[in-house]
């Protein structure tokens, strides 16, 4: 599975922007998607999950992102998106999406994920 990430930038505090990971599976629709990041000097972090369409596409949120941060798939476009809103300078990391074969719970861990991209660079200027 190829995982591919896009959309990033630099942006001003405030400001949104939307990634987009397209996936090569053709089992995409039974997929966990995640988002984590990475930030300067950091260690790699949880963001959003939505889990497969066959356990209902429910969205998870780090504390830090929730209320900012939305997470959505389209399975024809075998697509995860990442719409952020509210930037902050907090937020600037490079962004990694994951997916895992659907398993219950655990969203956040990164070891249970078992494809990555290559990660888009998001700047948030302040």
């Amino acid at each position: 599975v190829q995982l591919q990430a896009s959309g990033g930038g630099l942006v001003q505090a405030g400001g949104s922007l939307r990634l987009s990971c397209t996936s090569s599976a053709s089992t995409f629709r039974n997929h966990d998607m995640g988002w984590f990041r990475q930030g300067p000097g950091k260690e790699r972090e949880f963001v959003s999950a939505i889990s497969s369409s066959g356990s209902g596409a429910s969205q998870r949120h780090s504390d830090s992102v929730k209320g900012r941060f939305t997470i959505s798939r389209d399975n024809a476009k075998r697509t995860v998106y990442l719409q952020m809103n509210t930037l902050k300078s907090e937020d600037t990391a490079v962004y990694y999406c994951a997916a895992r074969s659907h398993t219950a719970g655990y969203y956040f861990r990164s070891d249970l994920y078992n494809y990555w991209g290559q990660g888009t660079l998001v700047t948030v200027s302040s």
